[in-house]
């Protein structure tokens, strides 16, 4: 039986914990070649950052995308597992989820961004909700209204990220309240979610927390 690994991390600078956090995503690799998909929004790469998280793979492959070239099934051709990084979430679920079916058997790590499209319907920025704010302007992601959109379904729930840094928790609520998203979780800095054939653990140095529908609200816990 096939296991599927989705290993999903709300962000951090720190490269020795984010490493740490990769650690079930690397060993499902089993000594093969990881592709790392980059986004280029204009502004370049870092590929030295996102090849030092993932130095305990054998092998990394950079793929970089832009506006215009998606990412295809060629591009995960002879690949054991495939890292989405970070940087603009409604460009990387743009050109990353018309690959959804490719990448589905693979087990599949995201950071931040990659992390929040993992989802089957992904929150990818925004800080109003009909009108009124909530999140941060500055975690909008050039956006203006709360958007979700079709994501990777590699889980059921919602990902928002850099939760307590970024204070995208109210985000989460408002997505889940209204009916946007199902469920979300509200992952920090530092933490991952790691999900294996539906099975979800919290690792790491923060909190993911989980948002529900309940009576005359929703719940967090």
């Amino acid at each position: 039986m096939t296991t599927t690994l989705s290993v999903l991390v709300g962000g951090g600078r720190d490269e020795a914990q984010v490493r740490r956090l990769l650690a079930p995503f690397v060993a499902a690799l089993d000594g093969g070649e990881v592709a790392c998909v980059v986004v280029d929004d204009g502004a370049g790469v870092d590929l030295d950052r996102w090849r030092g998280l993932l130095a305990d793979a054998a092998t990394v492959r950079p793929v970089v995308l832009e506006a215009g070239r998606p990412l295809t099934a060629d591009d995960l051709a002879g690949s054991a597992g495939v890292f989405v990084a970070g940087g603009l979430t409604p460009l990387y679920a743009e050109l990353v989820v018309p690959a959804r079916t490719a990448l589905a058997a693979l087990p599949y790590a995201g950071f931040s961004a990659g992390a929040a499209i993992a989802a089957e319907r992904a929150i990818v920025g925004g800080w109003l909700l009909e009108g009124r704010p909530v999140a941060p302007e500055d975690a909008a992601e050039d956006l203006g209204d709360l958007q979700v959109v079709p994501g990777l379904g590699r889980v059921p729930f919602a990902v928002d990220v850099h939760a307590a840094q970024w204070g995208t928790l109210p985000r989460a609520v408002a997505a889940v309240r209204s009916g946007l998203v199902p469920e979300a979780r509200a992952v920090d800095e530092h933490t991952a979610l790691v999900v294996r054939d539906g099975a979800v653990a919290v690792v790491g140095a923060g909190s993911a927390l989980r948002v529900r529908p309940a009576d005359r609200g929703v719940l967090v816990s």
